[in-house]
C-alpha cells in the first residue's frame, strides 16, 4: 500500500507542462499512485526530504541561511544557480516539504506568462483568505525574457508567492536585476565523486532503485562512474542504469569493463552559448599566460572534445599571441596564424594538433603585455581628446599649394641619417612627451626595447647614452 506521506513526496517531483489550479493547490500530503516502474532511475531515487540529500553541505549545513530559514518554517524567494544534475529541482521540492508549503512546479520551457499570471492571481486570493503563500518553482528561469520575468515581480514583492527559480546560467546575465534583488542567491556546486558514489551505492541497494534486481556491482566500477560523471548525479544514475541493463542481459554483475563501455562517450558539461564556454576559454587563456603548459593542453582538449568551434580557439590564440606575448617573441603570432591556417585547410580532427602545437609554444614563450598596454594607452589618449592635427613635417604634399603651406617642410628622410633614425618628432607637440609603449626586459623585447629607446633619443636629438 502507498501511504499518504510517501505519495506527497513522490508527487512533488512531477513537473507539469500545464496543470490546473485544482491540481496545483493541493496539500503536500495528498495521496496518489506510486512512481511508475519504468520511470528513469534518477527520478525514482530523488530524495524525499532534506535529510536524504547528498552534497551541498555549504548551502545546507548548520549555520547556513537556508537551514535557518527551514528551522523558522519560512522560506525567502530563492534563485538556485548550479550545473546540471547538482540537485536544484530536488532541493526546491525538499525545501517546500520541509516548511510544509504547497509546491507549484513549472518549467520555463513549457509554461507561459498567461498561465503563471492565473496561478499568481489565485495565490493572491488564497493569501487574502489567510492561506500561506505557495512556493512557485520555476525551472530554467533563464529561458524567460525580461518582460516575462518582470511579470513575476508583483507577486513576489507582495509575498503572494515564494519564488524559487533554478538556472544553469549566470544569474547576473540571465535574471533581471529587479527580480534578482528580491531573491536570495544560492550557488550550488557540482557534486563531488564521493557524493555521487554514495548515490550510486544507495541506488544499488534501494527498493526504489536496483535492489530488487539482485545485480551486483564491482566497487571499482561504481567509483569509475562517479569520477566520470562530471559532478552530474543525473548522468551518473543514468549510466548506472544502463550498466545494470547490460549486466542483466549478460547474467553478470556490473564490472569496470561494462562501465568503461557505457562511459565510452565522455560526458562533458558544455554550452557554446553559455557561461561554461567563457569559463573554459578563460581557463585556457590564463593558463597560457601563466606559462602552464600542462593546464593549457588540458583546457584546449576540454574545449575541443566538448565540440567547441576550432576556429574560435584559433582566433583566440592569435589574439593571445599579441596580447600576452607581443614582441617578447614575435614568432608566437606566426605560430598562431599557422595553426589557424592549418585548421582552415585540413579541418578536424587533424587540425587539433596544430592548435596544440601553437598553445604549447605560447605557454613556453616569454610573456609581455607591453604591446597590449601600449595599444590601450594610445586609445585612451584619443578617447581623452588627443586628436591633434598631424604635424606639418609629416603631412603629404602632392601639390604646390600644399608645399606653399609648408606641408612636408622640415621632414628628414630616415635613411639619410645614422642608424636610419632622423632627428624628427612624429607626435603632435601637445603630446610630444607621451610614452605609450614601455618594453619589458623579457625575450626579444629586451633587445627591441634597446633599439626603440635609442631611436627615441635620436629622434629627439638626444646624444647616445643619455
Amino acid at each position: 500500500m502507498t501511504n499518504k506521506s510517501n505519495w506527497a513526496m513522490i508527487s512533488l517531483f512531477s513537473i507539469p507542462e500545464k496543470s490546473s489550479m485544482g491540481d496545483l493547490f493541493s496539500s503536500p500530503d495528498d495521496a496518489g499512485p506510486e512512481t511508475a516502474p519504468d520511470t528513469p532511475l534518477a527520478e525514482r531515487l530523488r530524495p524525499r526530504a532534506l535529510e536524504e540529500l547528498v552534497g551541498q553541505e555549504t548551502v545546507l549545513g548548520p549555520g547556513s541561511a537556508l537551514s535557518a530559514a527551514v528551522a523558522e518554517g519560512q522560506l525567502p524567494s530563492l534563485i538556485l544557480w548550479g550545473p546540471p544534475g547538482c540537485g536544484k529541482t530536488t532541493l526546491a521540492a525538499c525545501l517546500a516539504h520541509a516548511v510544509q508549503g504547497t509546491f507549484l512546479p513549472y518549467s520555463a520551457v513549457h509554461v507561459g506568462v498567461k498561465e503563471l499570471k492565473a496561478v499568481m492571481a489565485d495565490a493572491a486570493r488564497l493569501r487574502r483568505s489567510g492561506t500561506r503563500a505557495p512556493i512557485l518553482f520555476l525551472d530554467e528561469i533563464h529561458r524567460f525574457n525580461k518582460a516575462q520575468q518582470d511579470a513575476l515581480l508583483p507577486a513576489v514583492e507582495k509575498g503572494d508567492v515564494v519564488l524559487i527559480g533554478a538556472t544553469t546560467e549566470n544569474p547576473s546575465f540571465e535574471v533581471n536585476a529587479a527580480l534578482l534583488s528580491r531573491c536570495r542567491l544560492v550557488v550550488l556546486e557540482p557534486l563531488t565523486p564521493d557524493s555521487i558514489l554514495v548515490l550510486l551505492e544507495r541506488a544499488m541497494e534501494s527498493g526504489r532503485g536496483l535492489g530488487p534486481l539482485g545485480i551486483t556491482a564491482d566497487p571499482a566500477a561504481l567509483k569509475l562512474i562517479a569520477e566520470r560523471s562530471g559532478g552530474d548525479a543525473r548522468f551518473a544514475l543514468g549510466a548506472l542504469e544502463l550498466c545494470a541493463t547490460t549486466a542483466g542481459s549478460d547474467g553478470a554483475g556490473i564490472d569496470t569493463a561494462i562501465a568503461e563501455d557505457v562511459l565510452a562517450t565522455t560526458h562533458l558539461v558544455y554550452d557554446k552559448a553559455g557561461e561554461e564556454h567563457f569559463n573554459l576559454i578563460s581557463a585556457l587563456h590564463k593558463s597560457l599566460r601563466n606559462s602552464d603548459a600542462q593546464a593549457g593542453i588540458y583546457w584546449l582538449a576540454r574545449m575541443l572534445e566538448s565540440g567547441e568551434d576550432p576556429m574560435y580557439i584559433a582566433r583566440r590564440l592569435v589574439r593571445f599571441a599579441s596580447e600576452d606575448i607581443g614582441l617578447a617573441d614575435p614568432r608566437a603570432l606566426v605560430q598562431a596564424n599557422a595553426a589557424a591556417d592549418a585548421v582552415h585547410r585540413i579541418g578536424m580532427p587533424e587540425g587539433a594538433l596544430a592548435l596544440a602545437q601553437a598553445a604549447l609554444y605560447m605557454a613556453q614563450a616569454p610573456k609581455s603585455n607591453a604591446l597590449y598596454s601600449a595599444w590601450k594607452a594610445a586609445r585612451a589618449a584619443i578617447g581623452g581628446g588627443a586628436r591633434h592635427p598631424v604635424p606639418a613635417q609629416l603631412r603629404n604634399a602632392p601639390t604646390q599649394m600644399m608645399k606653399d603651406l609648408r606641408y612636408g617642410a622640415d621632414y628628414a628622410y630616415a635613411h639619410d641619417h645614422e642608424d636610419g633614425v632622423a632627428p624628427l618628432r612624429c607626435l603632435p607637440d601637445e603630446i610630444a612627451d607621451s610614452i605609450f609603449y614601455r618594453p619589458t626586459d623579457r625575450g626579444f623585447e629586451a633587445e627591441a626595447g634597446d633599439r626603440l629607446r635609442h631611436a627615441w633619443r635620436r629622434a629627439r636629438g638626444t646624444p647616445r647614452g643619455n
